[in-house]
């Protein structure tokens, strides 16, 4: 590879998704990057994607929700400037294994990793379904967020999805991106620019995990 290609490859920031297996954390990533929804083949390892941000590249990790994959999760949140932890609304399990599984493994993280905490699967709650409530939710991402002036950022750290329907996924990236990378710049960013590209994908078995 040149060293012309290689610069164009290099990220300019690092992204992890974490959570349960089978809450839709791949299905979020294609969403977003692909604006396709659909059954995918659950992770192992993890998958790279590598998401062009106007003049910025952004690696996105998207890892294995399988207990068994716990210390190679580990290893890729390495250096991670941000972090989705993923759970599924309708599931409080989901919800629990955050704190208890995923987020000490962001202790691999850059210090001040922004941590959003994502409910996904939107369009399956109702009233008889919601495990968790907006407040608690809201509650639990800020105060793992309270070394981090989130003042800066529209918003809490705090999204539902639906990647079947698209609700709220491309808020998410955004609200990362925007912390993530010097905001002068970022804010010039337009649609258009907004391209993607899918370099590796450690993939394998059928799941239905949107």
């Amino acid at each position: 590879m040149s060293g012309t290609a290689a610069n164009k490859r290099k990220a300019d920031a690092k992204v992890i998704i974490l959570g349960d297996y089978a809450v839709g954390k791949t299905c979020l990533i294609s969403r977003y990057i692909d604006g396709k929804f659909g059954p995918h083949e659950s992770t192992i390892g993890a998958a790279f994607f590598l998401k062009q941000w106007g003049p910025y590249n952004v690696a996105v990790w998207d890892t294995a929700g399988d207990e068994r994959y716990t210390g190679l999760s580990s290893f890729y949140c390495r250096n991670a400037g941000a972090a989705i932890l993923a759970f599924d609304l309708t599931t409080t399990s989901s919800y629990e294994s955050l704190w208890a599984r995923f987020l000490p493994l962001l202790e691999h993280a850059k210090e001040d990793c922004l941590k959003v905490v994502v409910g996904t699967k939107r369009d399956l709650v109702d009233s008889d379904s919601r495990e968790i409530t907006v407040d608690e939710a809201v509650e639990f991402s800020k105060e793992i967020n309270k070394d981090i002036d989130l003042t800066k950022l529209k918003g809490e750290p705090y999204f539902e999805t639906s990647a079947k329907t698209g609700y709220n996924v491309s808020s998410v990236f955004e609200y990362m991106f925007s912390y993530c990378l010097p905001l002068d710049k970022a804010s010039q960013v337009t649609e258009k620019e907004r391209s993607s590209i899918q370099l590796t994908d450690s993939s394998a078995k059928k799941s239905a995990c949107c």
